[in-house]
């Protein structure tokens, strides 16, 4: 998976870039009618109920914007919270803080709607031993953030791009020319490049199954767009061989019967892709 130096560095290419879109030249609305050294306070109140996702974030723009800005939390990531609460507030320039305003509510609110969707989903799972995970499903620039996002909320990061993980889908397997094909040119690649990296291969039936755990080398198998009946069969013949992930059009109405078929994951698509923003509001006070 992705290193914490990578991560952060990730984040910090978000601030610099969402503040370079958003800011440009520079803040003419604030600095026509604002003065220089004038100085205030904003809170940041919440407007909905969820999971709050984003503070952490929101201090680091913060204290890119303007580091003599300062912050006082309230309200941690991953708490839930309902209408009316302050999540935190943030005093000094007053120029700097607008400047701030529109990044750190676009990403909290987006980040709170994704931790509070997969937390719904942790919730559903619990007492099974699945966990569920996120895909690439992501806004494009963003990934780190919904991806945080998900591990606020309880979930589980899946891999993060196409370089820290191997993972064979349908159409790998097409153009590679079959199961054994794709598996046995992978794992020849990771030899000859001495690569570590784990392999998953996704199978879209009974007999693919079978062919993957024949040739070998595949860490987990996804089982995407089965039925329940057609879970428990992969279940029961994959057994302990490899870990078993299953995808597909899994919602809170199936995702707690999957689980029960035994399987290691779930990944969903939808923990990033379709949800609603937490409404959010920065307010300025005395």
């Amino acid at each position: 998976m992705i290193s914490s130096i990578a991560f952060k560095n990730d984040i910090e290419r978000i601030i610099v870039n969402a503040i370079r879109e958003d800011v440009g030249e520079g803040d003419h609305s604030s600095l026509a009618c604002i003065p220089k050294n004038a100085l205030g306070k904003a809170r940041l109140i919440v407007k909905d109920k969820g999971v709050l996702a984003g503070v952490s974030f929101a201090t680091s723009v913060f204290k890119y914007v303007d580091p003599k800005l300062q912050l006082k939390v309230l309200i941690k990531d991953g708490t839930a919270v309902t209408f009316g609460d302050i999540a935190f507030e943030v005093m000094g320039s007053q120029r700097s803080i607008l400047k701030s305003e529109r990044l750190v509510l676009n990403a909290m609110q987006r980040m709170s709607a994704i931790a509070t969707k997969t937390n719904i989903y942790v919730k559903l799972l619990k007492g099974t031993n699945t966990r569920i995970l996120d895909t690439r499903k992501t806004t494009p620039g963003i990934r780190a953030l919904e991806k945080w996002a998900v591990s606020i909320g309880g979930g589980f990061n899946h891999r993060f791009g196409l370089y820290d993980m191997i993972m064979i889908k349908d159409n790998h397997i097409d153009y590679a020319g079959g199961v054994n094909q794709a598996l046995e040119n992978t794992l020849l690649y990771l030899k000859e490049n001495d690569l570590s990296l784990k392999v998953i291969i996704e199978a879209r039936n009974i007999e693919e199954i079978k062919l993957i755990l024949k040739h070998g080398g595949a860490d987990r198998i996804l089982i995407d767009n089965f039925g329940i009946q057609a879970t428990k069969m992969a279940v029961s013949i994959i057994g302990n061989q490899c870990q078993i992930e299953s995808s597909g059009g899994i919602n809170e109405v199936t995702l707690r019967h999957y689980a029960e078929c035994g399987v290691d994951f779930i990944s969903s698509g939808a923990l990033t892709h379709s949800v609603h923003n937490l409404d959010l509001s920065l307010k300025v006070f005395k």
